[in-house]
């Protein structure tokens, strides 16, 4: 496994990361104990780097992850979990204050059966008083850094733009990290348009969503998915001509989401071991590039007109 340096943190994170949103079932049931193993799986196999958030499967996701972490050795992997977001009996819950930020990284702590947090993140700060974040969130994850609570700070967001202001508004070396998904994968890259800004402002870059939530799968979109319908149709017709070629858009799709060097991690999410394993056996192989140009070709003006740019 290759391993990169994630901005100016000192840690050295896997191209590919095991992201742990499905341990929440939010994508679709799953079985614990099948869960609890694929964890293992990705952390024996060089996946240390764990991604995981409150809001997924509203707590859920820790909590089993949780479950999977108090049988490893705390330095055999480095976790990353988030605040502001949250949830309860099925209706979703926003709190950016400091206060509540300082409180859910004890009880992130607490569920994940840790002592300490490699990497705290504020979570989707669209949906955040943006002013709140840098004058608010961000300090309240500062003092529990001084303190040794956590040992870095970061941003997670879909809107790039988001990320910049942030960083541009908020005290310089506040944000370590950000978290930005489904902008760098075969139908959108535009994360390539910040990584200047990002590594200017000694800032490391987690790439999430190498599917794009289903859009770059044979099985396709859930209902839920907010890409438009012309995107999600041609996204199809090239899942449809890379399986005719005997390639999968799976195996495509996350191959070049870790192709970029300047790119430090991927991360993907799976609650199955055989889904983690085959991932790794992606990325093990040589990437056909002809194959990638021709997927750009299906997609077409489709490529960055999406959801994920408005």
């Amino acid at each position: 496994m290759e391993y990169r340096e994630l901005g100016k943190t000192g840690l050295k994170v896997p191209v590919l990361s095991y992201g742990a949103s499905s341990l929440g079932g939010v994508f679709h049931s799953i079985k614990e104990s099948d869960a609890i193993q694929s964890v293992f799986t990705a952390v024996e196999r060089g996946l240390n780097f764990i991604d995981v958030s409150p809001y997924y499967g509203h707590y859920k996701a820790e909590t089993v992850l949780g479950k999977a972490l108090k049988e490893l050795p705390r330095e055999s992997f480095i976790l990353s979990t988030k605040v502001g977001r949250y949830g309860k009996d099925g209706v979703n819950t926003w709190d950016y204050s400091g206060k509540r930020a300082q409180e859910s990284v004890y009880e992130s702590m607490e569920r994940l059966n840790i002592d300490y947090i490699d990497l705290i993140n504020v979570h989707d700060v669209e949906f955040s008083d943006m002013n709140q974040v840098v004058n608010e969130t961000l300090p309240a994850l500062v003092e529990l850094k001084k303190k040794g609570v956590v040992g870095h700070v970061g941003i997670t967001d879909l809107q790039l733009e988001n990320l910049k202001w942030i960083i541009d508004h908020a005290a310089p070396g506040t944000v370590e990290a950000v978290l930005n998904f489904c902008h760098y994968s075969l139908n959108d890259d535009k994360l390539v348009d910040f990584l200047d800004y990002f590594d200017e402002n000694g800032v490391g870059v987690i790439n999430a969503s190498p599917f794009g939530m289903g859009l770059l799968t044979q099985r396709g979109v859930p209902e839920w998915h907010p890409a438009p319908k012309p995107l999600i149709e041609v996204c199809a017709k090239a899942a449809k001509y890379c399986a005719e070629q005997g390639y999968p858009i799976e195996k495509l799709a996350v191959q070049f989401s870790v192709s970029n060097p300047r790119i430090p991690t991927t991360l993907f999410s799976s609650a199955r071991t055989e889904s983690v394993l085959q991932n790794i056996k992606y990325i093990e192989e040589p990437i056909d590039w002809s194959l990638v140009e021709k997927v750009k070709e299906i997609i077409g003006d489709q490529q960055r007109v999406s959801w994920a740019n408005s």
